[in-house]
């Protein structure tokens, strides 16, 4: 196709969706909705709407609304509220009414009547809404199918494939049979289908196995075409599992083709199976009743084919309009940019070939809960969207603005964009590209045990830096502080320098002074000149001790020592002269790559045979320093500004943190030494109670997460 055709198409649309599973195992029911605090906030879709998205996918779940009896009188007054706005928003709503569901307890998956129960709510749906256009009835039936009658994972915990066969025929079989319900009503209503998009590889020895579930991976889709005929692979299949053929042929018999084919594509949408199990943790590990095999995403074994591949396939399979009904990755935060804009361009490549590519879904805008176990716990484990609601606030990431441009159809630029993301190069053999003309991010101290994390994990997430350390530049030098800015033209500065010694701070004022405010106050006025972002560092130790409950950002500052009160005027100066400025406070670091932060200090000793004293009755909020520094470079990226408190969540005293690490290193108590603070030898005063919380949107992992995780990475 020549250039200048593809220069002709327009760009996809930009679609939304929220993740709204009501899903149950075994007699508990979970609504991520209520997780997310959706029902509770007024304003969501007035956000959402200000993305400039064109369609959402939102819920009016069968579950919720009709929970106790096919004959329940329903209440539609939030749905109602709900649908007004979207509409008034000038979006158009595709409504999901069963969502990696079961239905309610009166039903399931593996009922003979499911269908028809669920087509008789469709109807009920369609007559209160009589002028909703796009439905998704049932949400990836084959993927719920597997997950509820081949794995057990969901209910009713079935593991074998025929009732897997079953449940989704039945789905299935309910899609049609709503689809027809909802068109007595709007005769003009259209099926926009989802599905995950998959693909499986394997060793040579698998590759049967891995057919098979490459082909079985289009099912969705070939029953609601009508290609499931008596020529189809799994004709015989699925009678061999007692379908009756009647019931193959009512696919035959009412064709209900998409109007869209959704596409879900994740980062472990494409599978590779292995019959080595050395080679993978024992998680992995499972079979088919006839050989033992390891089953892992693509990414982490070969190169995947990758989703301009399977779109691709799929428009030769079914030559119908295609979406991406859901983009979204739990991960960092420049790695869910990454993946949103690699699946956009993909897109628009696609489009390019002519291929009516309609849409691309910012999935999961609100977050999701506790897909890190499949929803089989309940655990309350957060991964932002779009929106960050993890501190039970909604707080826009940098996934915002990267939507609204692409929805206006503006050009989206960030240095971060430039890199690939961690799925390019994790399988064996990859080679992690390098930009070139790349705009860095600088990391000013970076061998003290916050720069050194930051180097560690910078490299880690691909995020390009230079660090800079004496004798390279002298942050007190403010010709050095120009230089390095006209050098290296950064993106960001990360300030990891300091005076840190809270002690010696009493007797070397003007150094410490120095370093914690002067240095600072010139920093942030240079980066404001420059329009470059600073993240900068403060203390838990601005406060006076006096709380009995943890401080929060808006909490007046009182240091009571000459360290905290440099560091309470070093965040003033950074603010005057900068108000774009990050500043994060926080407490009590420990970490895993550097020997000089208590955890490491007392554990040596306590291997040693020596014993510590310990201060008693002071407590803090210890922090994890790769925790921290993953947040932090999170707000950097979302540009947010101002005084954050970022510590694990949690607080405790030095004492029985100490008893904590002695009990986990099982080296036992006995080298502890109780101490009162008045008796540690200290020239600082230090507050009693200097424990943290943040008010602004974020919330680290636990502290005995944190203390996990600590043992687990520790070198």
């Amino acid at each position: 196709m020549d250039t200048q055709y593809q220069q002709r198409i327009s760009p996809p649309e930009i679609w939304g969706g929220i993740e709204c599973t009501v899903n149950r195992i075994r007699d508990g029911y979970r609504d991520q909705l209520i997780s997310a605090g959706h029902y509770k906030r007024n304003d969501d879709i007035d956000q959402i709407a200000a993305l400039g998205i064109k369609k959402l996918r939102y819920p009016v779940l069968w579950e919720s609304h009709q929970p106790d009896s096919p004959d329940q009188k329903i209440d539609w007054t939030r749905s109602e509220k709900r649908m007004a706005e979207i509409l008034n928003k000038g979006i158009d709503p595709i409504v999901g009414l069963v969502h990696h569901g079961s239905g309610p307890h009166y039903t399931s998956l593996a009922d003979e009547n499911f269908a028809v129960k669920l087509a008789e709510y469709a109807f009920k749906v369609a007559a209160k809404f009589p002028h909703i256009k796009y439905y998704t009835p049932v949400n990836e039936p084959l993927t719920t199918a597997r997950f509820s009658g081949l794995y057990g994972l969901w209910y009713p915990h079935h593991k074998n494939a025929k009732r897997f066969c079953r449940m989704l025929i039945n789905q299935l079989k309910g899609i049609v049979l709503s689809m027809q319900a909802i068109r007595k009503v709007n005769p003009q209503a259209e099926l926009i289908q989802t599905e995950d998009l998959s693909k499986v590889q394997s060793s040579r020895s698998l590759e049967y196995q891995a057919n098979f579930e490459s082909d079985r991976s289009w099912l969705t889709y070939d029953f609601l075409c009508g290609k499931v005929d008596p020529s189809h692979p799994f004709w015989e299949y699925f009678i061999s599992m007692g379908i009756a053929e009647k019931e193959l042929h009512f696919f035959l018999d009412n064709p209900c083709a998409p109007a869209i084919a959704g596409f879900n594509y994740y980062v472990t949408s494409e599978r590779y199976l292995d019959e080595n199990l050395s080679r993978w943790p024992h998680e992995l590990h499972g079979g088919n009743g006839e050989d033992v095999y390891a089953d892992m995403p693509a990414v982490r074994a070969v190169k995947p084919k990758g989703l301009y591949w399977l779109l691709s396939e799929a428009w030769k399979r079914y030559h119908l309009p295609m979406a991406l009904t859901e983009v979204h990755m739990n991960c960092t935060r420049e790695e869910q940019l990454r993946w949103f804009k690699e699946a956009y361009d993909i897109a628009c490549k696609i489009r390019g070939r002519g291929i009516p590519l309609i849409a691309v879904t910012a999935w999961s805008l609100l977050g999701a809960f506790d897909w890190d176990s499949l929803l089989t716990h309940q655990n309350e484990n957060y991964e932002a969207g779009a929106f960050d609601i993890s501190n039970n606030k909604r707080r826009p990431t940098a996934l915002v603005p990267l939507i609204k441009s692409l929805a206006s159809g503006q050009e989206v630029t960030h240095p971060l964009l430039q890199e690939q993301g961690w799925w390019h190069y994790s399988y064996p053999n990859a080679k992690r590209k390098i930009s070139s003309g790349k705009i860095p991010l600088l990391i000013l101290g970076p061998n003290g045990t916050l720069g050194t994390a930051f180097r560690y994990i910078c490299d880690r997430r691909n995020i390009p830096f230079v660090p800079l350390a004496r004798p390279q530049f002298d942050i007190a030098k403010n010709d050095d502080l120009k230089k390095i800015v006209e050098v290296y033209k950064p993106w960001a500065i990360i300030n990891a320098t300091g005076y840190v010694k809270v002690d010696e701070a009493e007797t070397e004022r003007d150094i410490c002074y120095s370093l914690n405010v002067s240095s600072v106050g010139e920093l942030a006025r240079i980066c404001n000149s420059k329009g470059i972002q600073l993240m900068t560092f403060s203390s838990d130790l601005v406060f006076n001790g006096e709380n009995d409950v943890p401080y929060l950002e808006q909490d007046a500052v009182d240091p009571l020592n000459f360290y905290g009160k440099t560091k309470a005027e070093g965040e003033k100066r950074s603010m005057q002269n900068f108000q774009q400025t990050l500043i994060i406070r926080t407490s009590s670091f420990f970490g895993p790559w550097d020997q000089y932060n208590f955890a490491h200090l007392f554990l040596k000793n306590l291997q040693n045979g020596l014993q510590t004293n310990v201060v008693k009755n002071v407590v803090v909020s210890p922090t994890y320093v790769p925790h921290l520094v993953d947040a932090a470079l999170d707000l950097l990226i979302d540009r947010e500004t101002g005084i954050w408190h970022l510590c694990n969540d949690g607080n405790i005293s030095w004492i029985d943190f100490a008893e904590e690490l002695a009990t986990r290193s099982g080296c036992g108590k006995q080298g502890i030494i109780p101490t009162h603070p008045q008796d540690m030898n200290w020239k600082a005063t230090r507050p009693v109670f200097s424990a943290l919380e943040s008010e602004k949107g974020i919330k680290l992992a636990s502290l005995q997460s944190a203390i996990d995780c600590f043992f687990e990475e520790k070198i």
